[in-house]
């Protein structure tokens, strides 16, 4: 059986533009963050993961090796992991594997991404399957169009419903980002300058779409025993599912996705969740494209397929609705690709620890992280809880 393993300190940079720092100077700003919040000395880390995009999105290849330093790994045992968007969950569910398997007691994660020192576009384009998807995609946002309209299509949801729901999305996310500290985009927007919006991808619309980000996350994660003697509230983890589709995107559903579901009933049957949308308190669902986000709550069995729209029309996702999700402002307001699918453990462990600040939900204690990533064929889900 795994040991018990407890999520101990997380730290996160101010993510946006960060053309003020170097590269090294990023990533040092969130280790040093961590160490900060979980009162510990890099003395105390037993091993280091690292990950980012592919490395043609910095430019250096190896850039573990250029970031060593900064990262407190050297003389450490030390991984590096590119899985995409999806990077920072498989940062998060290998630090919990090596913990959980007795590898190692204390194990820091750290996911960065200097978006704006790279072509984000250009690297996304080549992640696509090369004889049929590279050639029309246009990178994530055609992907996402394709997605929404086989999903309005195939449950008959009026287009206007999904314009709505979408844009209630987008509405309440921005709002939720001005109380996050460290989100890049702090900015409030009402319904009508959401649905005005200009067209990216039909029906995707720039306020659908997530931003180009820099920034770093890290955690640490620890032993129960050690858990215990720290400074900080464990944030537990319940259960952990990983699962992933065909390449092709041709090859597997994606609407009704089996990688997603498979992913969130494994970590739910870990955790003993049967009914989620009873028993979790709040999520952080990746949500790079509002619409990415609707087909996810269905995905994770947080309502019926083809009901999303209606659910979050009546506030059911919002902040003090039955599951508020994403709020932190989520993928839609901060997207440094690296860290990303990181900050929403990170962000779950402080929720489900009542140490999320002024983005609290008031009496948090069960929460679900997910990532998304590869050629949108990857998913993870971890289920953290205030309770061993």
């Amino acid at each position: 059986m795994p040991r018990p393993v407890a999520i101990v300190g997380v730290g996160q940079t101010i993510h946006g533009n960060r053309s003020d720092v170097t590269y090294p100077d990023m990533i040092r700003e969130g280790v040093t963050a961590v160490f900060e919040d979980s009162g510990l000395e890099p003395d105390d880390i037993d091993a280091v993961v690292y990950g980012s995009m592919p490395s043609m999105m910095e430019g250096v290849a190896m850039n573990h090796f250029y970031f060593a330093e900064a990262l407190r790994a050297v003389g450490k045992p030390f991984m590096r992991s590119e899985t995409c968007g999806t990077t920072g969950m498989s940062l998060a569910m290998t630090g919990y594997y090596w913990v959980a398997s007795g590898y190692a007691d204390v194990v820091m994660v750290v996911g960065s991404e200097k978006m704006h020192e790279g072509d984000a576009q250009a690297t996304m384009n080549t992640v696509a399957e090369p004889f049929h998807a590279r050639p029309f995609l246009a990178g994530a946002p055609g992907y996402y169009s394709l997605l929404g309209q086989q999903w309005m299509w195939r449950y008959n949801i009026p287009e206007d419903i999904c314009r709505d729901a979408a844009a209630r999305l987008s509405v309440d996310h921005h709002k939720d980002a001005i109380l996050n500290p460290h989100a890049h985009i702090r900015k409030e927007f009402t319904m009508d300058e959401v649905k005005n919006a200009p067209v990216i991808v039909y029906p995707i619309r720039l306020l659908d779409v997530c931003p180009t980000s820099d920034g770093t996350c890290a955690m640490i994660y620890a032993t129960e025993e050690k858990a215990k003697k720290m400074r900080n509230k464990p944030a537990w983890v319940k259960g952990v599912g990983f699962r992933g589709n065909a390449y092709f995107t041709g090859d597997t559903d994606r609407v009704q996705d089996p990688g997603a579901e498979q992913a969130a009933r494994q970590a739910y049957d870990q955790a003993g969740i049967t009914n989620p949308i009873e028993e979790l308190d709040v999520a952080e669902v990746y949500n790079p494209f509002t619409f990415s986000e609707l087909l996810h709550f269905e995905n994770f069995g947080f309502c019926e397929y083809g009901q999303a729209s209606e659910l979050t029309l009546k506030g059911t996702f919002a902040r003090g609705g039955k599951l508020p999700c994403a709020p932190s402002g989520g993928v839609l307001c901060t997207n440094p690709i690296g860290a990303t699918a990181m900050i929403r453990p990170a962000e779950i462990a402080l929720q489900v620890t009542g140490r999320a600040g002024e983005r609290q939900v008031e009496g948090a204690k069960l929460g679900l992280a997910h990532g998304l990533g590869g050629a949108n064929q990857f998913n993870g889900v971890m289920i953290l809880s205030s309770e061993l």
